[in-house]
């Protein structure tokens, strides 16, 4: 029975894959930094260690006897004053993790990267052959999501790189979720005037298991899901939370004049403002996903939207999170 270690572990994704690889019958550790994170690991059938990405010699305890690193953590901060700290986990906290895996004799890296490591500046549907921008990118985290990636592939370590869209799913407490309480709520001013893909959290964490048990390595796969306009998105959670919802998007430049002038404002108050230009410049962009490669290979599938948000807003129900 091997032994893996997920980074991650407590979170959205982290989540999905200590369980998919329970249920394989690999001997899962979380890496956890409280007593929090390891309840939550242990619930998922694993075995919690602590340590942190910014820890060389906790990375290095929680190596030992590990053949295998599923490496999900990640900073997805997008307001200008937590850059410093967003490139210290994503691209620092990665070297130090394949740093402990080369160390502890570890077989294979499974990293969770991004359809940011593209980034927004791309306008075409994304391949794996698609030459990747996320480097000449003014928005920090599509830097560090490319920066991270570019360290798995040169680290001479074995690895499998997955990219992943835009994921919703059970489990999810502060990514999509937040629209969707936003629409419950009433709070929703406007649907964002881009377009995305939309990915099941589930499908991702099984494809990872999946590719994994191959025997092929040094791969790359674009998991995405469901192409669809945030409009519908919105219109579409409305429907299911029988709520009224926004039924035009906002235009783009109003969404950045906005941004802007709320950046401005948070350099001085020093609290995250509710809109970033970073997230304006995610949700004005049309990001579309081929997964076909992943499909063809892993057995991949894209969950249809009304149903992946139906489970969601369960979940959420389930959780408390929504009135009623």
């Amino acid at each position: 029975m091997p032994t893996v270690l997920v980074t991650g572990a407590t979170g959205f994704l982290g989540q999905h894959l200590l369980r998919e690889l329970v249920a394989d019958g690999a001997k899962a550790r979380g890496l956890s930094r409280s007593a929090g994170g390891d309840a939550a690991v242990a619930a998922a059938g694993a075995l919690p260690v602590r340590g942190e990405l910014g820890d060389a010699a906790s990375l290095a305890a929680a190596m030992e006897g590990v053949s295998a690193v599923f490496h999900a953590a990640a900073d997805t901060n997008n307001w200008g004053p937590g850059d410093a700290a967003q490139t210290e986990t994503n691209v620092g906290g990665t070297a130090r993790l394949l740093e402990a895996a080369r160390a502890a004799g570890v077989t294979t890296v499974v990293h969770t990267s991004s359809v940011s490591a593209y980034s927004h500046l791309v306008h075409q549907t994304l391949r794996e052959d698609v030459p990747q921008r996320g480097a000449e990118s003014w928005i920090n985290y599509e830097r560090t999501k490319y920066a991270a990636e570019r360290l798995v592939r040169e680290s001479g370590l074995p690895f499998l790189v997955f990219q992943p869209s835009h994921i919703l799913g059970p489990g999810d407490r502060n990514n999509w979720s937040n629209l969707i309480r936003l629409v419950d709520a009433g709070k929703l001013p406007g649907a964002p005037p881009g377009s995305g893909a939309f990915a099941d959290v589930r499908e991702i964490a099984r494809a990872q298991v999946r590719a994994w048990r191959q025997p092929a390595r040094d791969e790359t796969w674009l998991v995405g899901g469901e192409h669809a306009s945030f409009q519908s998105l919105v219109t579409e959670i409305g429907r299911q939370l029988g709520k009224p919802a926004p039924t035009k998007p906002m235009p783009a430049w109003l969404l950045r004049g906005l941004a802007r002038t709320l950046d401005l404002g948070s350099r001085i108050t020093r609290k995250r403002p509710d809109l970033t230009p970073a997230a304006v410049a995610f949700t004005c962009h049309h990001l579309k996903v081929d997964s076909g490669k992943a499909e063809r290979e892993l057995g991949y599938r894209s969950t249809p939207l009304p149903a992946l948000l139906a489970d969601t807003i369960a979940w959420l129900r389930a959780e408390g999170l929504l009135s009623g």
